[in-house]
């Protein structure tokens, strides 16, 4: 199956959702665990029991086991095989982005089947212009894996570059406008995504790629449920709300992990179908 039809099955089995695995200092500290490769493998193996099979989508970010050297990085070996083909799909976090060969390496290290860290999909930053992420594209089809670009990201600098207006359209209108062009008619819908934060306010930019939109920020961020159906509106279903500390705060318990994970599934289905009800002809 393609990325985006396991997507669409994730999203209708398990709900929106997309949980971050966020191992960083303070909340490994908060789990009673030590900031190092053994409290972290601890924090890890907790994250697969409590998500795997039971949410649609986990989203690793990388930054927070490559911290730890070699030892970090086999931990996320690990965590990444542990998780695929149970139902819940990885997100890799590792926002890479290059040109040529380094493109072409860094796209078989996380998208090639055979490789150790291989993802459902991972995002990529298309700052060297969008042709540079051709290498991931063709990877990603080949293997039916995503690829989320960074278009209108939530962090206080992105519009410095994201909004910035060449030739009548913003750069982020650009980047939309290709991976809308590159999913064309896939049903139920491509494998390019969009990285669109949770917490921009509101965009005049075409959300519509036919593609799934990673949305970050929900939770501890700031973003609501009630956010993400109105920044969304006609295609919130398309929509992989990320929270990370808002569910992770739950831990380590298990149970309550799981329990944190589904209540967040659960309002996420109600807002977003209330939004697409009163958006109904009357």
């Amino acid at each position: 199956m393609s990325f985006g039809a396991r997507a669409r099955a994730a999203m209708d089995a398990y709900g929106p959702a997309c949980v971050g695995i966020d191992p960083h200092a303070v909340l490994l500290g908060d789990w009673q665990l030590p900031d190092s490769v053994d409290g972290l493998e601890r924090f890890a193996a907790t994250c697969v029991e409590a998500f795997a099979g039971h949410v649609g989508f986990v989203k690793p970010q990388s930054a927070f086991f490559e911290r730890f050297g070699a030892a970090g990085i086999a931990v996320l070996e690990r965590t990444i095989q542990d998780l695929r083909h149970t139902g819940t799909l990885v997100v890799l976090d590792v926002k890479r982005g290059d040109i040529g060969s380094t493109a072409a390496a860094y796209a078989e290290a996380y998208l090639h089947e055979d490789s150790p860290m291989c993802a459902d999909a991972i995002t990529v930053s298309p700052f060297l212009g969008f042709g540079s992420l051709e290498p991931f594209f063709e990877v990603a089809e080949q293997h039916d894996g995503g690829v989320f670009v960074l278009a209108l990201t939530s962090n206080q600098e992105g519009p410095e570059v994201q909004q910035a207006v060449s030739d009548g359209s913003t750069v982020a209108g650009r980047v939309l406008a290709q991976l809308k062009a590159l999913n064309g008619e896939q049903a139920p819908m491509g494998p390019f995504g969009a990285v669109v934060g949770a917490t921009i306010g509101s965009t005049e930019e075409d959300l519509a790629i036919n593609g799934p939109l990673l949305a970050p920020g929900l939770g501890a961020q700031g973003g609501t449920v009630d956010d993400v159906a109105r920044l969304f509106g006609s295609v919130a279903g398309y929509v992989l709300p990320s929270t990370s500390r808002g569910v992770l705060a739950a831990g380590p318990d298990v149970q309550a992990l799981r329990d944190s994970a589904a209540q967040v599934n659960a309002e996420l289905v109600r807002s977003l179908q209330m939004n697409r009800t009163s958006r109904s002809p009357q």
